[in-house]
């Protein structure tokens, strides 16, 4: 079995269940921050909904270089936030069933402000760095729409607000 092959069951399983929590964000709340230090809900959800586009930024180059004038996707409604995961993942997934053994072993390069955060192979950065960040901001967000009081669905099984 690939990489490729062993990674898409796993993908399609987290794209699906954070497509449901993107689902419950209020379009009237993406302004909300639990904390000064906290980002706003809507730059969070934004950042869920584009996790899975770094695997395009990944594969397709070996260093990826950000400044600090990066500016961040602004969305006004979930439904935007919807259309980002949908495409995000859209073209995550046919990268990742293109991608050879071969491409995974590359190491890959994240630079910013002209400084390494991180130099790793492919493989690695998308088990450590696109999938488990994509499930810790996915958690993050859940915290968010508890504390606005919205009913969180179940990721791995039945949630507080949903029967067993």
């Amino acid at each position: 079995m690939t990489f490729s092959e062993w990674l898409l069951p796993e993908f399609d399983e987290e794209v699906k269940n954070t497509r449901k929590l993107l689902e419950c964000v209020p379009d009237g709340s993406l302004d909300f921050q639990p904390h000064p230090k906290s980002m706003k809900l809507g730059r969070l959800a934004v950042h869920v909904a584009e996790l899975p586009s770094w695997t395009n930024l990944m594969l397709d180059q070996e260093v990826l270089e950000m400044t600090p004038d990066y500016k961040p996707t602004v969305v006004t409604s979930a439904a935007e936030l919807l259309k980002i995961l949908d495409d995000s993942a859209s073209s995550a997934r046919a990268k990742i069933a293109a991608a050879t053994d071969e491409d995974w072993a590359v190491t890959w390069t994240f630079k910013w402000a002209g400084e390494t955060v991180l130099s790793a192979p492919r493989s690695k950065v998308m088990r450590g760095t696109i999938m488990n960040h994509l499930v810790h901001h996915r958690a993050q967000l859940g915290v968010y729409l508890r504390l606005l009081d919205v009913k969180i669905p179940g990721m791995y099984g039945p949630s507080a607000d949903e029967s067993m």
